[in-house]
């Protein structure tokens, strides 16, 4: 599966910001998807997933409440709805997305076999 992350872009602290991440190929249901992010000098760190089948969701404990991640599996495209953005969600952020994942490893980026190409958010005070 190819992935294509978009919706990237500038915006003020406060502001929300929707990105999307596209999918080719065929059983778009059978994949976990999450995002990660990885900020200037930083380390690439988990946000958010949405698990296969029913579609749970996960978040990183400080994205929780801003942060909500959902799918539309009938347009192969996983979605990240973020609010009250801070400077500190600076990042470029980067779906992924592996089949059948065990939900006990959403949070663990080296169990993601397909990724995109990241998508830029820039946070101003």
């Amino acid at each position: 599966v190819q992935l294509q992350a978009s919706g990237g872009g500038s915006v003020q602290a406060g502001d929300s910001r929707r990105l999307s991440c596209v999918a080719s190929g065929r059983a778009f249901n059978h994949y976990t998807v999450a995002w990660f992010r990885q900020a200037p000098g930083k380390e690439r760190e988990f946000a958010a997933a949405s698990s296969y089948g029913v579609g749970t969701t996960y978040y990183a404990e400080s994205m929780k409440g801003r942060f909500i991640i959902s799918r539309d599996n009938t347009k192969n495209t996983v979605y990240l709805q973020m609010n009250n953005l801070q400077p500190e969600d600076t990042a470029v952020y980067y779906c992924a997305a592996a089949s059948f994942l065990n939900d006990n490893y959403v949070y663990t980026e080296r169990y993601y076999n397909f990724w995109g190409q990241g998508t830029q958010v820039t946070v101003s005070s």
